[in-house]
């Protein structure tokens, strides 16, 4: 080959190689250069935000059962466990959800922690969510179920702590009717009638007492009230029923404390803990009511030499409708509604009533309410469990 051919090949082979090399570092650039959109998220931010506003407890699921997203009430709820649903009933409705499509409904009760008896009523939703997701929705309905339940024993004790008046004035009634032609039989029945009426009166206002604390704003007519006028005045309206029984109502020093709050419903507060405490001491005995300044608070305590209360009746004690003796409630004419009603009043006033008992050694029941100003802190100490030798000696 002659040089000249020789010198045009090789002029031919380095044109192609360059061509080839600048197509290779043009495509080389774009590559650096394109940008790979990323792949779409599986919840979209509006999806996101509606999720976030809502009261509801929510967790999002592939379908594979992975979690996507859990908000921290679903945690609290225990609902997830790592990155799945928790096993137990709601991990099976999400399974049925999940193989057949269909949206499902159901109120569970599920456990409050691992450790325990205690549980929680939670309604689940459970949906599809797109064609890649599934939707859990849950709501903590304890509170509703118990306060549906208190109501509807409310409803079930009222009737029956009704009827046993009106049962009873019924058949003493009949009993008169017949025996009219016996003045003594007739006397006889007709104070059992008039005794039976006063429980049946006493009974309804209770009865409407509660519901209105329940129902309203007790605070509504608040005032300062001093604690010794609170005092003076409930120990004068459970004066008749102590001196019947022989009964001696000790009050202690008189106190500066004073409290915020509707006077009338404290002084039926404190009222209902002594006529209780008369109720259930021996005649001859003493009840104590005192006060104790101590850490922005005030303490009225009740104290008395009854019966006492045995430890197992303590917890429910302030129930309604609940009586320790049914029996001796009926002799005492108690209607289960006193110690209620002092527990909601004194709620209401941003207070708490707490007991003392042992059997055959008497009851301390201590109302605490805030005070409104702070008064000297070496007020007289009022007859207290710890030291309530000093009242019945």
């Amino acid at each position: 080959m002659s040089l000249g051919l020789e010198l045009l090949a090789a002029g031919v082979v380095g044109v192609v190689v360059g061509v080839v090399a600048m197509l290779a570092f043009w495509f080389s650039d774009r590559d650096q250069h394109e940008v790979v959109p990323p792949p779409p998220p599986e919840l979209d931010d509006a999806a996101t935000e509606v999720l976030t506003v809502l009261r509801s407890a929510s967790v999002v699921l592939r379908r594979d059962g992975s979690v996507v997203r859990a908000s921290a009430g679903a945690h609290a709820f225990g609902l997830v466990a790592g990155d799945r649903i928790a096993a137990g009933p709601a991990h099976e409705l999400v399974e049925q959800v999940i193989a057949d499509g269909e949206t499902r409904d159901a109120e569970l009760e599920l456990p409050r922690g691992r450790f325990g008896q205690g549980t929680r009523v939670v309604q689940l939703r459970v949906a599809p969510l797109g064609t890649s997701l599934v939707l859990l929705l849950a709501d903590d309905h304890t509170e509703a179920r118990r306060v549906e339940e208190v109501r509807r024993d409310f409803v079930v004790n009222t009737s029956h702590e009704l009827k046993t008046p009106i049962g009873a004035m019924s058949l003493l009634a009949e009993t008169v009717e017949q025996a009219a032609d016996d003045p003594e039989t007739v006397r006889r029945f007709a104070v059992r009638i008039q005794t039976e009426a006063a429980r049946l009166s006493a009974l309804v206002q209770e009865i409407l007492e509660l519901s209105r604390l329940q129902a309203g704003d007790s605070m509504l007519d608040a005032r300062v009230i001093p604690v010794r006028v609170l005092i003076s005045d409930a120990v004068d309206r459970a004066r008749t029923g102590a001196v019947a029984k022989e009964i001696d109502i000790q009050v202690g020093e008189e106190s500066d404390a004073r409290v915020w709050g509707d006077a009338d419903l404290l002084v039926t507060a404190l009222r209902n803990l002594i006529d209780n405490a008369i109720a259930y001491s021996e005649p001859g005995t003493q009840v104590g009511v005192g006060t104790t300044v101590r850490d922005g608070a005030v303490e009225i305590a009740v104290v008395d030499q009854g019966i006492g209360i045995a430890q197992q009746d303590l917890p429910r004690l302030f129930e309604r409708f609940y009586r320790v003796d049914p029996a001796r409630s009926r002799d005492t004419g108690g209607t289960g509604l006193g110690l209620s009603i002092v527990k909601h009043v004194v709620a209401d006033h941003g207070g708490e009533v707490t007991v003392w008992s042992e059997q055959g050694k008497g009851s301390t029941f201590t109302i605490r309410l805030p005070l409104v100003v702070p008064v000297a802190e070496d007020e007289p100490a009022a007859p207290n469990a710890d030291h309530e030798e000093g009242v019945r000696r």
